[in-house]
């Protein structure tokens, strides 16, 4: 139980009077103490509507939500395990703190207390970059992973961030930043109304999706296939997206970027390129015509091992479709050449005409997104504002390479000081970073870690404190990372299904009194924190003459915010000035809080529709199809023209009923396909004597693993393929199930020294292996 100042709810986190206010949680079932819920699914991207059954304060069912304005009634297997994932008896449920060397249970008092007197002398003593923040990929499905982050590293003050971004979509931050001038501006495939959409380095129906939030991403498939369009898939697995493909092209692991240079050079050899209404928003078309002139189909085709001739019907079937869309995710981001891979993706739909168009990628607008501003020259984007301190890594998008966290921390050099304390959010970089090992030897040498965590996990067991947020029906839901990536511009939030469980703590609030331990203000109230962010977002926006609250006043304006909580009252703040809103009464049938609350299954924001120039931040007001740094790393994609890898190479893989590490702890979400097992394709395995079933060790630059094979013809020869999170064998976790069926980490065979110059991100795809059978 909370005692002391901890006693007292603030306004940021009475979860529990928010469900008892919630009329769709007062829905009853068959029995007196059954009903139903609402609640948005947190596991993947695509976000899809639940209703969930409750018995007393427990999950006992959820289905799909058929009156859910977005998913329509779609569920996957993780939306379907969200009850066993809610009631998985090793969340922790209380607060560690390390004595004596063990974590031992704490009440929240003393976990902050341990909190602020374990940061703030590192922060004092060495400086805020000394304080290394990691930010794992749950945080974007969170309201308070949104909400409270940037807060922190705001008054932090530290350029020592490193997320899951640099294993992940960097690469695609990185090209939008360059291309349109701000690194969130990512348009997305139209998928319900296209006539031609070629993915690659992606496998939507076991991903649900990424970057491209679409419930039922796999029956939006099968309709373009219904309505007479065509379907092409680019993967060096025949994965059940290729299999449902008109068109499946097995390209060599790691040459993403020469193919789609390549098919670029026919749209230009050919005079293809038509860039209809773009033709006045594009500058650099005659100097990428140049630039390409060495990357044709011939001189490709070696190299991605896909004939010139398939690379030519490529680049014409995409112009001559009506309608088109090309699509990239991280097979074609986690390689060498990752940024110049995401931003070719970028340049074929510019070059066909099929940017900004319906039928094409658009850029989607979410509710709670800045209202938009007068269209013109921007500040643009900038890369390399600052470096890592060992191996000079450019930041990019504000942030590190998660790959180069170790070595901040385990090596001394002349500039700075070495990374001393870390704060930990939803992450798991012993796993999901390269060369887990060496990270995790780091992590034990650290003055002070901190860990928000609802696992004692692989890396939160090096933590001085461990903070857990409570279990997903406990908590409220908006999408508002998610939503910018939507295929259908809509609108939800849910209240929290079950009331926070005596003795827990909101994450919303343990997220705010981080944020005050870390930054000198522990034990002011974290309701502060909350109308900070108000204050500050209210002060600018009647300041802006663009804004329909120019000139008004800001305590008027907070005044008339609803909500329960804090982070309600931000998002209704957020509704109000976005896009949509009612302008705090300038717009009156705008959207706010108390009409999304009306409707318990979303509103309907329409399809989405051409927004340039509006979207364009660049410092010429225009697309800069050819920026300096992408020009500048040409000659190296260039020399790759003449690489020929001679060995097996690794590639990752994706399970449907997985997404990160943490889900292997849910009994029903492992077994089955979703187990550790390396594809090996029949030739391979007959070649090297390998049996199927049989282990198999795997060495690679930074270690070795070994793994049972699994033969298969799914995976094209010459490739080898494991999934990513596994690993679960470290001592002084508490994951009993993931235990029992440990798998091996494959991100140990990588010694982190491969990176997408540009973006930092970790090359995990088209690695050399070498494999040796375990006799």
């Amino acid at each position: 139980m909370h005692t002391g100042r901890y006693a007292r709810r603030s306004p940021c986190v009475t979860a529990a009077a928010a469900t008892r206010e919630d009329p769709v949680s007062r829905t009853t079932g068959t029995t007196s103490d059954s009903r139903t819920a609402l609640r948005i699914c947190p596991l993947c991207e695509a976000t899809c509507g639940l209703t969930l059954t409750i018995e007393g304060t427990r999950v006992t069912g959820a289905r799909g939500d058929r009156e859910d304005v977005f998913s329509q009634g779609f569920i996957c297997p993780k939306g379907a395990s969200f009850g066993a994932v809610d009631a998985d008896p090793d969340r922790l449920r209380t607060p560690l703190v390390r004595r004596d060397g063990e974590l031992r249970e704490a009440t929240w008092e003393e976990a902050f207390d341990a909190v602020a007197a374990g940061l703030r002398p590192v922060v004092e003593r060495h400086g805020p970059h000394a304080v290394g923040v990691v930010l794992g990929n749950p945080n974007v499905h969170t309201m308070a992973g949104a909400l409270y982050p940037p807060v922190l590293l705001s008054a932090l003050g530290t350029h020592s961030l490193f997320t899951a971004s640099t294993v992940d979509q960097m690469p695609k931050h990185v090209s939008s930043g360059l291309l349109y001038g701000d690194a969130l501006a990512i348009p997305v495939p139209d998928l319900d109304r296209t006539d031609h959409l070629l993915l690659i380095g992606a496998n939507p129906l076991e991903s649900n999706g990424s970057l491209c939030t679409a419930p039922d991403f796999p029956g939006k498939l099968k309709a373009l296939r219904a309505r007479g369009g065509t379907l092409t898939v680019i993967d060096p697995r025949r994965t059940r997206t290729a299999r449902l493909a008109d068109r499946h092209v097995a390209i060599r692991p790691g040459t993403d970027a020469l193919l789609l240079a390549a098919m670029a050079h026919v749209l230009f050899e050919e005079k293809l390129v038509d860039l209809g209404d773009l033709a006045e928003r594009v500058e650099g078309i005659d100097e990428l015509g140049s630039a390409l002139r060495d990357f044709t189909p011939e001189a490709a085709s070696e190299a991605c091992d896909v004939p010139a001739g398939t690379i030519r019907a490529l680049a014409r079937e995409l112009a001559a479709a009506p309608t088109a869309a090309v699509y990239g995710r991280i097979g074609s981001c986690t390689v060498p050449h990752g940024t110049l891979a995401s931003w070719l993706v970028d340049v074929l739909n510019i070059l066909t005409g099929n940017l900004d168009r319906p039928g094409g990628a658009l850029f989607p607008q979410a509710a709670t997104d800045r209202a938009p501003r007068p269209a013109g020259p921007g500040r643009g984007f900038a890369l390399g504002r600052w470096h890592s301190r060992v191996s000079r890594h450019p930041e990019a998008k504000g942030e590190l390479p998660l790959s180069a966290l170790a070595e901040e921390i385990d090596t001394a050099t002349d500039e700075g000081t070495p990374v001393r304390a870390v704060i930990a959010v939803a992450a798991n970089p012993v796993l999901s970073a390269p060369d887990g090992d060496r990270l995790d030897k780091a992590l034990g040498t650290l003055d002070f870690m901190v860990s928000v965590d609802p696992y004692l996990n692989e890396t939160s067991r090096h933590a001085h404190v461990v903070l857990p947020p409570p279990p997903p029906s406990q908590s409220a839901h908006h999408d508002f990372a998610f939503n910018a990536f939507a295929v259908h511009n809509q609108v939800r939030y849910t209240r929290a299904a079950v009331p926070l469980e005596p003795g827990r703590m909101a994450e919303t609030e343990i997220l705010a009194r981080l944020v005050l331990a870390a930054t000198g203000m522990h034990g002011a109230d974290p309701s502060a924190v909350d109308s900070m962010v108000v204050d500050g977002t209210l002060a600018k926006a009647v300041d802006d003459p663009n804004s329909p609250v120019h000139g008004r006043d800001p305590g008027e304006l907070a005044a008339a915010l609803t909500g329960l909580t804090g982070p309600e009252r931000r998002l209704d703040m957020m509704l109000r000035l976005g896009p949509y809103g009612d302008g705090f009464g300038a717009r009156p049938d705008g959207l706010n809080l108390e009409k999304l609350l009306a409707h318990p299954h979303g509103i309907d924001l329409g399809p989405l529709r051409p927004r340039l120039p509006q979207v364009l931040k660049t410092r010429s007001g225009r697309v800069e199809l050819l920026p300096g740094p992408i020009a500048g790393d040409l000659p190296r994609l260039r020399d790759a023209l003449r690489e020929r890898p001679d060995g097996l190479v690794l590639v990752g893989r994706r399970h449907l009923r997985s997404n990160n590490s943490w889900m292997h702890n849910v009994p029903a979400l492992t077994g089955g396909s979703n187990r550790c097992s390396l594809h090996v394709h029949p030739e391979d395995a007959a070649r090297l004597g390998i049996a199927d079933g049989a282990p198999v060790r795997v060495k690679g630059a930074g270690g070795e693993v070994t793994a049972p094979a699994e033969i298969t013809d799914g995976v094209r020869r010459g490739v080898v393929s494991l999934p990513h999170g596994w690993g679960h064998d470290r001592p002084g976790t508490r994951l009993g199930h993931a235990a029992l069926d440990p798998g091996v980490n494959v991100n140990q065979l990588l010694d982190g020294s491969l990176l997408d110059p540009l973006s930092g991100t970790a090359v995990l795809n088209g690695i050399a292996v070498e494999l040796t059978p375990v006799t």
